[in-house]
């Protein structure tokens, strides 16, 4: 097991940084494009066959994120470098199959509509609202973040999540959130 020292003296790795951050750019674009797109595209399935479960499961999906991200914090103050790199990895495994299935479910369903009215209408209007916007906005840096960390970049690491995370784990939880709050009006 390397220490928290230790692995804090490795060298960067720049080139791979460099090409990492490109391909964080394309897959931010392609991601954009997505979930532009799914509201304008819509995908027939076989009769019989619905995607009402996906909700349920992204949103679970999305309050595991959540743990994991709390997970990493944890490890990293304690200097178990391995554990928090483990764990992030976990954050963004399941935030890739979430972002899979809610598009998935997206493109083949069509949208629920939030049946509440006057306050909590407003508060699930302003969760899903800032949730959305950042969500879009942290994406890229997120992957910037993990990019440095794992090519020892460790102070551009350290600036990144000192922002980043916070924003990230509020949209982790925020999502669960408005799921439930918009789970009495799906159909099935």
């Amino acid at each position: 097991m390397i220490n928290k020292s230790t692995w804090l003296q490795r060298a960067p790795l720049p080139n791979l940084a460099r090409k990492l951050r490109v391909g964080a750019w394309v897959l931010t674009a392609i991601v954009l494009f997505l979930v532009v797109a799914m509201r304008k595209i819509h995908l027939p399935l076989p009769d019989g066959v619905d995607f009402l479960w996906l909700p349920p499961v992204y949103s679970c999906l999305n309050a595991i994120v959540a743990v994991a991200l709390i997970a990493a914090l944890v490890f990293v103050k304690q200097g178990k470098i391995a554990a928090h790199r483990a764990a992030v990895s976990v954050a963004l495994v399941l935030s890739l199959l979430f972002l899979l299935g809610y598009v998935a479910y997206h493109i083949t369903t069509p949208p629920t509509k939030f049946g509440g009215t006057g306050p909590v209408l407003t508060v699930y209007l302003t969760l899903l609202v800032s949730h959305i916007i950042l969500a879009a906005v942290s994406f890229p840096f997120i992957l910037f973040a993990f990019i440095s960390g794992a090519t020892n970049h460790f102070a551009q690491h350290r600036k990144l999540v000192h922002w980043v995370f916070p924003i990230w784990l509020y949209v982790a939880i925020t999502g669960p959130v408005c799921y439930l709050m918009l789970r009495p009006y799906y159909g099935g």
